[in-house]
């Protein structure tokens, strides 16, 4: 973390402060019985469960919204990052409290290697959903990116006490540890 811009060391202090803060609430809530599901799920039934969890995660409660999501999403998979900033962006700005909005649009600008404001967003979504697993593993990615792999093998841990099945959040924690990084004492 020693070579990160200032403000990079900033928007990561800042999230490991709303990832101590617990939860709150959040406008898509995933019942507490399918997130005690997915942390005991086996294997074979977790990516369901998962899937389940990220479709309370995508309703806004809003068809208009859902459309928004929806295209930002697609001009994601188009690799038009701009235009999903754009939509994303309209998401945000017309449902600030719906989590998934922002995740969607941090991964838009970190694929544009737009790094600042994708922590923005994780951040935005963290506090809106401290359960958010995959806003977590996005986090740990850049973390990991930027160097500090011990905070990133903490964050992967993380995600996996929500979905201990999270198969990208197990191989990242795992070569980490062959190289020496994440062991626990």
């Amino acid at each position: 973390m020693r070579n990160l811009p200032v403000n990079l060391k900033r928007h990561l202090t800042a999230l490991g402060v709303v990832l101590l803060l617990g939860n709150m609430a959040t406008a898509e809530e995933v019942p507490e019985e399918l997130l005690e599901r997915l942390r005991s799920a086996e294997e074979g039934q977790a990516e369901r469960i998962s899937a389940e969890v990220k479709s309370y995660w995508s309703r806004s409660g809003s068809p208009a919204m859902d459309l928004l999501l929806k295209r930002g999403r697609e001009a994601m998979s188009e690799g038009n990052f701009p235009l999903a900033i754009e939509h994303l962006t309209a998401l945000t700005d017309h449902a600030p409290q719906f989590a998934e909005g922002y995740h969607a649009r941090a991964e838009a600008y970190f694929r544009a290697d737009l790094y600042g404001p994708a922590l923005d967003d994780l951040e935005r979504v963290l506090a809106l959903n401290p359960q958010h697993y995959e806003a977590i593993f996005g986090l740990a990615v850049m973390v990991q990116e930027f160097g500090d792999l011990r905070r990133a093998a903490d964050l992967y841990r993380r995600v996996l006490t929500i979905h201990p099945n999270h198969e990208n959040a197990n191989e990242a924690l795992a070569r980490l540890k062959r190289e020496g990084i994440g062991r626990e004492l």
